[in-house]
């Protein structure tokens, strides 16, 4: 299992920042987010709430190297699982337009079904 640092460091390796940048976003010095990376101290909970909410990380993960819901995997398909994990890397605004995109979709999904239905209904 790995550390909160080596997860620290994931997360920004992810992301692809270098260290002054990621510390820049999570509001530590660049020799702080070394220190964390290299396991000499743990974070402050404001940096974990930082690192939480700017790269909407899967908060039990980033506390204990685990994943909360491991079924995930086996409840969701490849597609689906690889739309989970893009749409978290999204900031908030970028999320909640693709939930408009989804539920326009789901829309004209909806208007073409019942359209269908009528035209069946009237044979």
């Amino acid at each position: 299992m790995s550390t909160i640092g080596e997860r620290i460091k994931r997360i920004r390796k992810i992301y692809g920042h270098n260290q002054v940048d990621f510390s820049n976003i999570i509001g530590v010095s660049q020799g702080t987010l070394s220190e964390l990376e290299q396991d000499k101290y743990k974070p402050a909970l404001d940096t974990i709430m930082q690192i939480y909410n700017k790269f909407n990380t899967d908060i039990y993960w980033l506390l204990f190297g685990v994943e909360q819901h491991n079924d995930d995997k086996n409840r969701f398909g490849k597609t689906e699982s690889e739309l989970i994990l893009q749409f978290r890397k999204l900031n908030l605004v970028d999320q909640e337009e693709i939930l408009d995109i989804i539920q326009l979709k789901l829309n004209r999904y909806n208007k073409v079904n019942d359209i269908i239905e009528e035209k069946e209904g009237s044979k």
